[in-house]
């Protein structure tokens, strides 16, 4: 049961780091219509989807990322 796996974002040296205020980088983990996208997708190992979890809902609280894709 091989299940094809997004690149491994932190795997390597050369990763950027999971912080709140990296907004590139957090862009990638987030749907358009604002939600974050689970592991299984991405293919981050679970340590770093809950930095990056944790990184999105501090941006978000922060307002450097919205939570939603319209506001009505």
């Amino acid at each position: 049961m091989n299940k094809s796996r997004g690149q491994r974002h932190f795997s390597n040296k050369g990763a950027a780091n999971i912080d709140y205020k990296n907004v590139d980088t957090l862009k990638t983990f987030i749907t358009d219509s604002g939600r974050i996208i689970p592991s299984r997708l991405t293919g981050t190992k679970i340590f770093d989807q809950r930095k990056v979890a944790r990184a999105i809902k501090r941006a978000r609280f922060l307002a450097l990322i919205p939570y939603c894709d319209r506001h009505e």
